[in-house]
């Protein structure tokens, strides 16, 4: 360990820090520009062929140009992904979309048939319009 001092393990270790976060920015980019739906086939494979072959200027200049537009597309790809969660949870846990589950609006209708606000044949109808 005497030959390997404690600053040359830091600077190593700065090195492969930003090493793997020149990685990250590179993925990133790459993913960024298959995600752009507003750039045509060849704007995409030139950026590819600028980032590939030039990797330092050419995400240093993508960052330049497009850094704006990639912050929007994660902006809206977040939102599209929570929008979809909710979707899903609302379907897994048998909710309407106003938030009432079918047990709920069968309650309401129980208790309103209970009080004569509904008769027989009312409550009938609505129920099966509400399981169906």
């Amino acid at each position: 360990m005497d030959d390997y001092p404690a600053l040359n393990v830091f600077w190593s270790m700065l090195w492969f820090f930003l090493w793997i976060m020149w990685l990250f920015l590179l993925f990133k980019i790459v993913t960024d520009i298959f995600r752009d739906h507003e750039m045509n086939g060849w704007a995409k494979a030139g950026w590819l062929i600028f980032v590939i072959l030039l990797p330092f200027l050419g995400v240093l200049v993508y960052v330049i140009a497009r850094g704006k537009g990639m912050t929007q597309r994660d902006v809206k790809q977040a939102k599209e992904n929570e929008a979809a969660l909710q979707d899903y949870i609302r379907q897994t846990a048998g909710s309407s979309p106003a938030g009432a589950s079918h047990a709920d609006e069968l309650a309401k209708l129980v208790a309103l048939k209970d009080k004569g606000d509904l008769s027989e044949a009312e409550f009938q109808q609505a129920k099966t319009k509400l399981l169906t």
